[in-house]
């Protein structure tokens, strides 16, 4: 194998074990190469050799299998992939009723190098746990300040910005939130980023809260935005915290007698995949999601290494999409 790639045993050895030491363009010659004599690597042997099991373990977080959450599935997918290409598998694992137990489980067997967290809540006890142990990890979200930084996220923030910016660019005045009652760190941020940018651009804003038992299309919901869409001082444009609030939206400005897209704006944020299916097509802000399993998985392996990780997480830029909901014709 060493002798059809033009390198070293060492090479390839490092190629299976240690990519990050091959130079790009040797590592992408010597991996053609194992993929063209249909090379697999003993995995035993390279764990009795390295003492590393090569798999990471993932909790998944908790969901409704007949309404799964299609923004944890693009991002399982985009983070096996980041973890195939540095030669690891994910090994998924779900929560108990402790998830400090469950956690203490997979440690106890020894079958992963590290861990990986997401739908991360404040003062998280599974971050804590780790933290506990000492065990490798990272977080899909942002840990409180005064745990481990292990995070990478999305600038949420920074998205929202992006969201005021366009709408005050766009002549908006008068701007309506609409938001999660229950918010979790992530949708907090998302609610300050937008308010705050609103208020340097001299956007009015009215704040809309959607409470925990509402469910999309819920009629008191659309009723309290139908409300406010006819009032005297109605928005002209409407941002929600997650694009499944903005179908209560659509909803009430068809009730309201008003067109989404020409007679008020709708933002969301996620870009899920019923942006594309909403009439008028709903423009969101785009997460990165295949940059954040990359980010994740170099880290989690950087300290799997024992080598020097940053103080700080890493915050990653979404990307505003702009379709037909967000311009005014009329």
């Amino acid at each position: 194998m060493a002798r059809v790639a033009g390198v070293s045993r060492q090479t390839v050895s490092n190629a299976l074990n240690a990519p990050q030491r091959v130079r790009a363009q040797t590592l992408t010659r010597v991996i053609a190469v194992i993929d063209s004599l249909g090379y697999i690597p003993d995995q035993s042997a390279r764990s009795l050799k390295t003492g590393l099991r090569y798999t990471l373990g993932y909790m998944a977080p908790d969901d409704d299998p007949l309404n799964p959450n299609p923004v944890m599935g693009g991002f399982l997918t985009a983070l096996c992939d980041a973890a195939a290409l540095a030669g690891y598998r994910i090994l998924l694992f779900r929560p108990t009723e402790d998830p400090k137990r469950a956690i203490d489980t997979l440690a106890a067997a020894r079958q992963v190098d590290g861990f990986i967290l997401s739908d991360i809540l404040a003062n998280d006890v599974r971050v804590q746990r780790l933290t506990e142990l000492g065990l490798p990890f990272m977080t899909f979200g942002r840990t409180e300040p005064e745990q481990p930084q292990h995070w990478v996220d999305t600038d949420n923030v920074s998205g929202m910005r992006e969201i005021a910016g366009a709408l005050a660019a766009e002549g908006h005045r008068s701007v309506a939130y609409v938001y999660p009652e229950a918010l979790t760190p992530w949708l907090r941020k998302r609610a300050e980023g937008f308010t705050e940018a609103a208020r340097e651009l001299d956007l009015s804003v009215i704040l809309i809260h959607e409470s925990p038992e509402h469910e999309p299309h819920d009629k008191g919901l659309v009723e309290r935005l139908r409300t406010m869409l006819r009032g005297e001082n109605a928005p002209t444009a409407v941002v929600t915290g997650n694009d499944v609030l903005a179908m209560s939206v659509y909803d009430a400005a068809r009730a309201a007698g008003l067109r989404v897209g020409t007679d008020v704006a709708v933002v969301g944020f996620s870009d899920l995949p019923l942006c594309q299916f909403l009439t008028p097509q709903l423009a969101s802000v785009r997460m990165p999601l295949t940059a954040i399993a990359q980010k994740i998985i170099e880290q989690l392996l950087a300290q799997i290494r024992k080598e020097p990780t940053p103080e700080q997480g890493f915050y990653l830029q979404p990307e505003l999409i702009l379709r037909d909901s967000f311009y005014r014709t009329g």
